[in-house]
């Protein structure tokens, strides 16, 4: 999940040395339509994304479902936080990336409070970013992969499952108990304040562990941490010995969009618009939770579990 929605606390060092300034596409694609089985033909795009499984595996179904279209593309996923992908859209180095409209709210706009509605948080982060950076954000997923937290799953089985106050009120009575964090979560608006601001426990440094992303998973099953930083959507959830810590609405909405460069979007705004929707549409938690666990768990590439996504889809 993205580390995954990463990254605040990074900065944009390190962006990949290769990557080509992004064409906006030929004059002669038009608006596009989404029957046509080469409306991109002679479009040049590049896709970017963040370096976790599911961000890399929304960044690879559109690449294959815009060379489907008759695209030439690029394929820069995984390119590394939050901070890098939208400098490398900003500047031009990425056409599109998949985001997350509670990142673009707190992290990218600099707000507070998203609220509760998707919607509404999808078309307020549209219209900002759009006005004010020329960005576009196109589709919205019925997934939320809101952060949250798992405890070990022995231990939610001794102590009866957790909500977030029942986690705080642990981690209180037992100090020499582990949160695991991913590095930037301590930092960010939309991280851990919310669980400390919820609870109303302060976690200290003494508690906290700070691991890889799929170390915090892996030594959370296996015991080694209480609790750990998890994704709501990531597949590892169920495949391991975890249990989802019960969350009534602290953590904030993660709803993914295409967010395209504008000059790059209305050149064919009627195909990327069709596009988004035939693959956005059908992702709800169960189903983008089963596409991340063909990955982190079963072991197949991101590009075979793309690449079989867009031929369910019947994209061609």
């Amino acid at each position: 999940m993205r580390l995954r929605r990463n990254s605040l606390a990074l900065t944009a060092v390190g962006l990949t040395a290769g990557l080509a300034l992004t064409a906006c596409g030929s004059d002669g694609g038009g608006s596009g339509s989404g029957g046509d089985d080469k409306a991109l033909d002679g479009v040049s795009v590049t896709v970017g994304s963040k370096d976790f499984t599911e961000n890399i595996l929304l960044g690879k179904i559109l690449v294959k479902a815009l060379e489907a279209k008759g695209a030439d593309v690029t394929d820069q996923t995984n390119l590394g936080g939050s901070a890098v992908n939208r400098k490398a859209l900003t500047s031009g180095e990425i056409t599109v990336s998949p985001e997350y409209n509670g990142t673009g709210w707190t992290v990218y706009l600099g707000h507070d409070d998203p609220g509760k509605d998707p919607k509404a948080l999808y078309e307020k982060v549209a219209e900002e970013d759009l006005s004010k950076n020329q960005l576009k954000w196109v589709g919205s997923s019925p997934f939320n992969d809101t952060y949250g937290f798992a405890a070990n799953g022995d231990l939610a089985k001794k102590e009866g499952g957790f909500d977030l106050q029942k986690m705080a009120d642990y981690l209180k009575a037992h100090q020499d108990a582990t949160l695991c964090l991913e590095t930037e979560f301590p930092d960010r608006p939309d991280g851990l304040v919310l669980f400390e601001d919820a609870t109303g426990y302060q976690v200290p440094q003494s508690q906290i562990k700070i691991l890889d992303t799929g170390l915090v998973y892996t030594e959370t099953a296996k015991g080694a941490c209480q609790f750990g930083e998890v994704f709501t959507t990531d597949g590892r959830i169920t495949a391991l010995n975890l249990d989802l810590v019960e969350d009534p609405g602290v953590f904030i909405l993660y709803n993914v969009s295409y967010v395209f460069r504008d000059e790059t979007y209305s050149k064919n705004a009627q195909t990327y618009d069709a596009l988004a929707e035939k693959i956005l549409a059908p992702l709800d938690n169960k189903k983008m939770a089963e596409l991340n666990a063909k990955v982190d768990v079963e072991g197949d590439s991101a590009d075979k579990v793309a690449e079989d996504y867009v031929d369910e889809l019947g994209i061609t």
